[in-house]
Order: structure tokens, then C-alpha cells, then sequence
């Protein structure tokens, strides 16, 4: 593309414009006479499918959601049927079987798996994002081979497990368990196995994290929230938290809670709502009383 102006250097009149670059250039000199400009290409909007064809620069982008990371084609689509005799249906048919034949093991597992991380992501309520580093870590955990003769559905709930812990969000054994309705024990293990096969860090599950839920389920107020909270912090600086399970720390700031705010519930309604048993509560609460000195009646 030629442009009409003067060279400042040697006054030429033979300037390039170099739209890949976004330049424009002398062609006697070599000059570089404006850079970083505009791209004067293809508008992004679009208004339906016809014009989304025709304005778009670039295909879809890169997602581990798909099995072929979203670059794959297939043979024709459904709609093409209505357009082929009847020979042509028959070829279309076996070129699609061909096509899903050819396919490597890794890929017709992940075919698998990342169908039934999408409906996992689902029934959890879990973001894109989620779905999109659940999908690239299975996608790598297929490529090293650790998922070999292991249920495709437990390491998918395992993987799920791990990225809710590293994006704090307050997801249990118990509700991967329920959505699943695989035994939390066998998720358990198979965390683990992830973990160490693949060398992942982990980050440690804050209670506090799981606080807002289950003083809702509990109906209580607001105050007993910010108290509960409060008390979390207290126990972290003291440094009595570490190696202890983060539901049972967060049952025994509940109940502690509850009772300074003099809404009582009792350590079993608590424990069977967070999902510990009566001990843990008692354990942890004693541990509160002790070391943050809590005065709360008997």
C-alpha cells in the first residue's frame, strides 16, 4: 500500500505502508516514519452469524474444555444431511466414523472426562475458569499417563477437588461426594495419588472460608459472622490453627459464636451441619477457650 508523502530524510516520494508492522517506511532511505499505528483492518463488531464470518481476524481461542484444545474440524455437520442423496448420506456417515476410529486413546479419554468435568462444574455451580484448570490438569495427568487403569470419573473429582482448594473456594469431600456419588475415601486417595504423581502444590483450606455458609445454614445472624471471623484470626496469630482440620476449626468458631452472641445452637446441630463429629467441635472449641481466653457461659 503506497502512500502519498515526503520522505524528511531524502524527500522520496516512495513510502510502504507496512500494515503487519503498523508502520510506514521510505523505500529509498529506509526510514521509518510512523510506527504503532492504528490497524485499519476489519471491524470486531457483529451484528449475526453471516457478518460474524465475514469481520472476524481470528478463529476461536485456545481452550483445554476440548478435547483438540478447540483447533479440531469434523466431517461436515447435521445440517448438511438435508443436502446429500441417499449414496452421500452413507459416505458422510462412514467418514464421520472413520474420523472418531482414528482417534488416540488419550483423546477418546479425555472425550470422556472433559464431558463429565462440564457437568460437574455444573451441579457444583463452579466458574468457566474453574472448568477451564480442571480440564488442564486432567489434560496433562492424561499425557503422563497416571490415569491409566483408574476410573476416569474419581480422578475428574479428585482434579476438582484440588483447584477449589488452590482457588479457596469452600467445596468438601462430602459435596464432591454428593455430586459424584463417589465414596469421599476414594476421592481422598486419589487427591493424594494426583498430587504426588504430578507434583502439585496445594494450598492449605482457610476456615474462614467456610464460615458464610454454614452460618446460613445455621440461620444465624450477621454478628455471629463477623464474631466467628474475628475469632479465626485471633487462633491464626496465636498459631493454635496449623495441622488442625479446617471444618472442625471452623465448627468450633461457629459455636463459640454463637454462644458470646448468645445464639445457641448446640454442638450437635453444629457438627452435623459442617459435617465433624461432636469430638472435633469439643476439641477445637476447648482449644479456642484456652488459648484466646474466651468468656463464655457453661
Amino acid at each position: 500500500m503506497k502512500i502519498k508523502k515526503n520522505c524528511p530524510e531524502c524527500k522520496g516520494m516512495n513510502l510502504t505502508h507496512l500494515e503487519e508492522k503498523g508502520e510506514v517506511a521510505c523505500d529509498n532511505c529506509g526510514l521509518v516514519i510512523e510506527d504503532t499505528m492504528f490497524d485499519f483492518g476489519q471491524e470486531w463488531r457483529e451484528m449475526d452469524q453471516e457478518q460474524a464470518s465475514k469481520k472476524r481476524r481470528a478463529g476461536a481461542p485456545l481452550t483445554y474444555t476440548h478435547a483438540d484444545k478447540g483447533l479440531g474440524t469434523s466431517v461436515g455437520t447435521k445440517s448438511d444431511l438435508y443436502q446429500l442423496n441417499r449414496n452421500n448420506k452413507n459416505k458422510f456417515f462412514r467418514l464421520r466414523k472413520w474420523q472418531n476410529n482414528v482417534a488416540s486413546a488419550i483423546e477418546r479419554n479425555l472425550q470422556i472426562a472433559l464431558s463429565e468435568i462440564q457437568r460437574l462444574v455444573s451441579v457444583l455451580q463452579l466458574s468457566k475458569n474453574i472448568e477451564e484448570e480442571v480440564s488442564r490438569i486432567y489434560t496433562m495427568a492424561a499425557q503422563k499417563g497416571i490415569v491409566k487403569g483408574r476410573s476416569t470419573e474419581t480422578i475428574v473429582a479428585a482434579v476438582i477437588y484440588i483447584v477449589c482448594r488452590n482457588y479457596e473456594i469452600p467445596k468438601t469431600l462430602d459435596d464432591i461426594e454428593t455430586a459424584t456419588g463417589i465414596d469421599k475415601k476414594d476421592i481422598g486417595r486419589n487427591y493424594r495419588y494426583v498430587v504426588r504423581e504430578m507434583n502439585l502444590k496445594v494450598t492449605q483450606s482457610d476456615p474462614a472460608n467456610y464460615i458464610s455458609r454454614y452460618v446460613s445454614n445455621l440461620s444465624l445472624s450477621q454478628k455471629t459472622h463477623t464474631t466467628a471471623i474475628k475469632l479465626l484470626e485471633k487462633a491464626q496469630r496465636k498459631e493454635i490453627t496449623s495441622g488442625k482440620n479446617p471444618l472442625g476449626l471452623a465448627a468450633a468458631a461457629i459455636y463459640a459464636a454463637s454462644k458470646l452472641n448468645e445464639e445457641r445452637r448446640t454442638q450437635n446441630e453444629i457438627a452435623e451441619a459442617v459435617g465433624v463429629t461432636e469430638v472435633t467441635l469439643r476439641n477445637r472449641y476447648k482449644d479456642f477457650v484456652d488459648n484466646l481466653r474466651l468468656k463464655v457461659a457453661a
